[in-house]
C-alpha cells in the first residue's frame, strides 16, 4: 500500500515555506521522526520529520519549491506492499482542500469600491469575500483576505487544481501591472510602478523569504495600527559605570553585559508596572487580552534580514541569564539555527540601533503586540544639574505604541519610568 505524507503543521502562523534541500530519495527506507527535507519558513530554516516508517516510492517536491501546509511531500510504501497507480495517489494528495472550512458564498458579493458612508465606518478595513466557491487551502484564503484579493476571481495555474498562494500573488501583480487598483492590506491601493528601464540600467532580484515576510507584516502593522511615538532620554552615566564594572563575570559565564540585556530586564519590570502595555487587542470581539507572562522580543540585524527572536520568562531571570540568552539567540539568528518556537510568544519588542547610530527613530509596532521600544546611540551631552552644566551620557529612547490600547499620557509615563529605572537601577530592587 502506498500512502502520501503531507507537510504537517509546523507552528503558529506558519502557512508555507520554501524547500531548501531534500534529504531522501526514491528507494530510501526511512523511520519515524527522520528528517526528510529542510524548509525555509518565515524566518527560520527547519527540518521536517516524517511521522511514520516506510520506503520512499516517490519524492513529490524539489529544491526551490514553495509549498503550503498540507502539501504532499512523499509517496511512502511498506516492504512487500503493492503500490496503486501513481496517478490515483496524486489525485488523493491535495489534503488542504479536504480540510477547508465551508464559507458562505451565495449571499456575499464583493462590495463595490466607493466612498464609505458614516454608517459603514466600522467596516473600513473589510476585504472582499469570495464571489464564487473555489478550491483553496485556508492559508491561501487568509493571504487573499490580507492583500484584499477576491479569491473567486483568481484562476488556478493548473486546470481543475486548487488555487495556490502563488496564484493569488500572480493575480494581484496582474491587477497592479495592468493599471488597475486592488485594495491591499489596510484598504490602501498599491501604486503602479513606472518603467525604470527608461532612465538607465536596472536589475531585478527576487525577495528572500525574510524580506517578503517583513514587507507583509510591516505593511499590515502600519496600516492597521494607529501609531504614536514618544521620545525621551535616559541618563545612563552611572549605568555605564556599572555595566563596565560587572562585565567581567558575565563574560566569564559566556555572555556579554550589554545595554540591551539590561533594557530587556527593565522592560519586563515596566510591563508589570504598566499592564496595559502587556496586552493584545481582539478587535472583532471588542476585548483586551492581558498577559501574565513576560517574554521580550529582540530585533537582530543579520545578513539574511531582520529577525526578532524571543527571550522567554524574562521576569524570572537574572541580567546575567538574559545576557547569556541574548548571546545564544543572536548567534543562532545569524546562522539561521533558530527554531520556530524562538520567534513566538513575545509581549513587547526592543530594537536597538545604538551600535549603528542615529538620534531617534519611529519603530513600527510588531502586531499583535501594542508597543515597541527603540534605542538609539547614547552620546555625551551637557546637562544642567545643581546650577551648572555637567557632561552626562544620554541614551535616546523611542516608544511606539498602539493608540487604540494606550493613551498618550500612559505612553509618556511608561517611557519616563524606564528612563528613571536606567538612571537608578537599584530602584527596581527596592520595588
Amino acid at each position: 500500500m502506498v500512502n502520501t505524507f503531507n507537510l504537517p503543521v509546523l507552528g503558529e502562523n506558519i502557512d508555507a515555506g520554501t524547500v531548501i534541500s531534500v534529504l531522501v530519495k526514491k528507494g530510501d527506507a526511512i523511520s519515524k521522526d527522520q528528517a526528510i527535507l529542510e524548509l525555509e519558513t518565515d524566518k527560520a530554516v527547519v527540518e521536517v520529520p516524517c511521522s511514520v516508517d516506510g520506503t520512499v516510492e516517490k519524492v513529490l517536491v524539489n529544491e526551490g519549491d514553495t509549498i503550503e501546509i498540507g502539501a504532499p511531500l512523499l509517496e511512502l510504501g511498506s516492504a512487500g506492499a503493492a503500490a496503486p497507480a501513481k496517478e490515483e495517489v496524486k489525485e488523493k494528495a491535495p489534503a488542504p482542500a479536504k480540510t477547508e472550512p465551508e464559507q458562505p458564498v451565495k449571499e456575499e458579493a464583493p462590495a463595490p469600491v466607493a466612498a464609505p458612508s458614516p454608517a459603514d465606518s466600522k467596516a473600513n478595513n473589510a476585504v472582499p469575500r469570495p464571489s464564487k466557491k473555489v478550491r483553496s487551502a485556508p492559508s491561501v484564503r487568509k493571504l487573499a483576505r490580507e492583500i484584499g484579493v477576491d479569491i473567486g476571481q483568481v484562476n488556478p495555474s493548473a486546470a481543475g487544481k486548487a488555487i495556490t498562494a502563488a496564484d493569488v500573488k500572480a493575480h494581484a501583480k496582474n491587477i497592479l501591472t495592468s493599471g488597475g487598483s486592488a485594495p491591499m492590506a489596510g484598504g490602501i491601493a498599491a501604486v503602479p510602478l513606472p518603467d525604470f528601464a527608461r532612465f538607465g540600467d536596472i536589475r531585478r532580484e527576487a525577495m528572500s523569504n525574510v524580506r517578503k515576510v517583513t514587507m507583509e507584516s510591516m505593511t499590515r502593522s502600519w496600516t492597521t495600527i494607529p501609531h504614536v511615538t514618544q521620545q525621551d532620554k535616559a541618563d545612563i552615566t552611572e549605568l555605564e559605570k556599572f555595566r563596565k564594572s560587572f562585565g567581567g563575570p558575565v563574560q566569564q559565564a559566556g555572555g556579554k553585559l550589554t545595554a540591551t540585556a539590561i533594557l530587556v530586564k527593565v522592560l519586563a519590570e515596566a510591563l508589570k508596572k504598566f499592564p496595559q502595555f502587556n496586552v493584545s487587542l481582539d478587535a472583532p470581539n471588542a476585548e483586551i487580552i492581558y498577559k501574565d507572562y513576560y517574554n521580550i522580543g529582540v530585533a537582530v540585524d543579520t545578513e539574511h534580514g531582520l529577525m526578532v527572536p524571543v527571550i522567554k520568562d524574562v521576569d524570572q531571570k537574572s541580567i546575567t541569564e538574559i545576557a547569556l540568552d541574548l548571546t545564544d539567540i543572536s548567534q543562532k539568528a545569524r546562522s539561521r539555527k533558530l527554531s520556530l518556537d524562538d520567534f513566538q510568544g513575545s509581549c513587547m519588542t526592543i530594537t536597538n540601533l545604538g551600535g549603528i547610530g542615529g538620534t531617534s527613530f519611529t519603530p513600527i509596532v510588531n502586531s499583535p503586540e501594542v508597543a515597541i521600544l527603540g534605542v538609539s546611540r547614547s552620546t555625551m551631552e551637557p546637562v544642567y544639574i545643581d546650577g551648572e552644566f555637567v557632561p552626562r551620557n544620554m541614551m535616546p529612547l523611542s516608544l511606539s505604541y498602539d493608540h487604540r490600547a494606550i493613551d498618550g499620557a500612559d505612553g509618556a509615563r511608561f517611557t519616563r519610568w524606564i528612563c528613571t529605572a536606567l538612571e537608578h537601577p537599584m530602584s527596581i530592587l527596592l520595588n
